[in-house]
C-alpha cells in the first residue's frame, strides 16, 4: 500500500466521485466528528459526487441521504439502494417482493438456529431497520472471539447463506450482492456510467473486511490507517491517520491534487 500523499494529480482529476464506508472510516467508534463531516462538504465543493457504501441498514441510509451532502447510498453490503426523490428519498430493492419475503422467512429460521447453537450471538442494535440481512454484534458493544465468529459463519454458510464481517458486525443473509457490485449498480442507475467507467472514475475509501470487494474492484482505493480484517486485495493507498481523521486526510489530498496544474 502506498501513502495517500503519493496520489498523483492526474489520478485525482479524472475522478467523478468518492464512495465511502461509515463505521471506522467516516465515523469514530460510531460517532461523526466535525472534521470528517466538514470534509464531505469540501469534497462536494471540489466537484466530486459522494455516495455512502455501508453494511449499515436501509433505515440508516434513508436518514443519511436526507442529512448528508450525498447523491445516494448503498446499504446492507450492496443489497439495498437509497436515492433522493422529488420530495423525499426512495428506497430501491433489486428483488421483487415475493423473493424478498422468501429470503426473509429463510433468514428468520436460520437466525433462530444460530442463536440456539451459539447463545453468545447477540443481535446488533440496528436489525430493526434492515430489509435484506441480519446482523450480530461482534465488536460494537461486545467483543466476540474470532473462533466463535468463524463457527457462526460456517453454520450460516452450511445452510446456504452468505456472510460478511465488518469492524462491528457479522452479517448473515441470502442476497449475493457485495459493496462493489451494489455500488456499480447504483452508479449505473443514477449516472448512466458503465461498469468500466465506474471502477476507474470513482474512488473508494474503507477500513474493513466487508470492504474487500471495493478494494479489489476500484482503481483508486484507499484504506484508513485502522485497516483490519483479511481483505484478499489490499487498497492501493492508505492514510496515516485512523477513522474519521483518516477520511479527512484523504479528502484533503484529493482536493489538493484536483487543484494542481
Amino acid at each position: 500500500m502506498l501513502p495517500i500523499t503519493t496520489l498523483r494529480a492526474g489520478e485525482a482529476q479524472k475522478l467523478r466521485g468518492l464512495l465511502f464506508d461509515l463505521d471506522d472510516t467516516l465515523l469514530d467508534h460510531g460517532r461523526l466528528g466535525e472534521e470528517a463531516y466538514s470534509a464531505l462538504f469540501r469534497l462536494r465543493e471540489a466537484g466530486l459526487e459522494l455516495y455512502v457504501v455501508t453494511g449499515r441498514p436501509a433505515g440508516w441510509a434513508e436518514v443519511l441521504t436526507r442529512m448528508f451532502p450525498i447523491q445516494g447510498a448503498v446499504a446492507e453490503n450492496g443489497a439495498i439502494f437509497v436515492v433522493p426523490g422529488d420530495a423525499d428519498v426512495r428506497l430501491l430493492d433489486p428483488l421483487q417482493a415475493p423473493e424478498r419475503a422468501l429470503f426473509r422467512a429463510r433468514l428468520v429460521e436460520l437466525v433462530a438456529l444460530m442463536q440456539k447453537e451459539m447463545p453468545e450471538l447477540v443481535p446488533a442494535g440496528d436489525v430493526g431497520a434492515r430489509r435484506s440481512d441480519f446482523t450480530f454484534d461482534i465488536g460494537e458493544t461486545q467483543k466476540l472471539a474470532p473462533a466463535l465468529i468463524a463457527r457462526a459463519r460456517a453454520l450460516a454458510e452450511a445452510h446456504g447463506a452468505s456472510t460478511l464481517v465488518s469492524s462491528v458486525h457479522l452479517h448473515v443473509g441470502f442476497d449475493r450482492a457485495d459493496k462493489a457490485s451494489g455500488a456499480v449498480a447504483l452508479l449505473g442507475r443514477l449516472t448512466g456510467v458503465d461498469a468500466t467507467s465506474a471502477l476507474t472514475r470513482y474512488a473508494f475509501i474503507g477500513d474493513s473486511e466487508n470492504d474487500a470487494a471495493c478494494f479489489a474492484a476500484f482503481g483508486t482505493s484507499i484504506g484508513v490507517a485502522n485497516l483490519r480484517g483479511r481483505a484478499t486485495v489490499a487498497p492501493r493507498y492508505v492514510t496515516s491517520a485512523p477513522r474519521g481523521m483518516g477520511f479527512a486526510e484523504a479528502a484533503r489530498v484529493l482536493i489538493e491534487r484536483r487543484g494542481e496544474r
